[in-house]
């Protein structure tokens, strides 16, 4: 059975792109989006029709004045499949991306009849890494599954449990890191270890910031 990495590794003409200024899509972590423009339309229209490759990029500062043009993006970007999605009858799609590698542009193809923007990339998964950062990291997220409500401890925990190396530093990150920028910033990390180490730091200064849970109803 081809795995997806293998099957974007496969994707080696051209990968579709998504810039969205307001999110960053972390390998191994699925995010829902709601596509409404018309030329992004069409990019998710041609994707289902063909590998669901598609890729979620940010823009370089300064985009703002710009959006509606092609605005430089920024080089580090997470390539991932269309898993699900749902039509609407006015065109517009709800989807859901689960991010699969790291991607660096390599370049940016020239504009033709598509109204959506493709790039050339270079896949970037991670090797396998094992160390006392994924225990630590664990730990910690079991401390903050105590600070937070039960339904998102409960979606955490599973995956935080069966998750290892670089994995186990992105859905941590896609869970309790919102800003854009800093979502980036740990995008852009590939050296495992380090990207561990600074996820863990965030979530310490997360459950600083968090008061421990009352328990509900009665303790025996």
């Amino acid at each position: 059975m081809t795995t997806a990495l293998e099957r974007l590794a496969l994707t080696t003409h051209a990968v579709k792109v998504f810039p969205l200024p307001s999110a960053v899509l972390f390998p191994h972590a699925a995010l829902p989006l709601h596509i409404f423009e018309p030329r992004y339309r069409a990019l998710v229209r041609d994707a289902l029709a063909g590998d669901k490759v598609m890729a979620l990029a940010q823009l370089q500062p300064g985009w703002e004045g710009q959006y509606g043009e092609r605005p430089p993006m920024q080089p580090m970007m997470c390539a991932g499949l269309i898993i699900w999605h749902e039509e609407l009858q006015d065109g517009r799609y709800n989807i859901l991306l689960q991010g699969v590698s790291r991607a660096r542009l390599l370049e940016e193809l020239p504009a033709g009849e598509q109204l959506y923007r493709q790039v050339r990339v270079q896949l970037l998964p991670d090797g396998e890494y094992q160390g006392p950062e994924e225990e630590r990291l664990r730990q910690a997220v079991f401390e903050l599954a105590g600070r937070v409500p039960h339904s998102f401890a409960e979606n955490l925990l599973p995956v935080v449990a069966r998750s290892q190396g670089g994995a186990l530093a992105d859905v941590v990150a896609a869970a309790v890191v919102p800003e854009p920028e800093r979502r980036q910033e740990l995008l852009c990390e590939l050296d495992v270890r380090t990207r561990l180490v600074a996820v863990l730091d965030d979530v310490g200064e997360l459950i600083a910031r968090l008061s421990p849970v009352k328990p509900v109803g009665p303790l025996n």
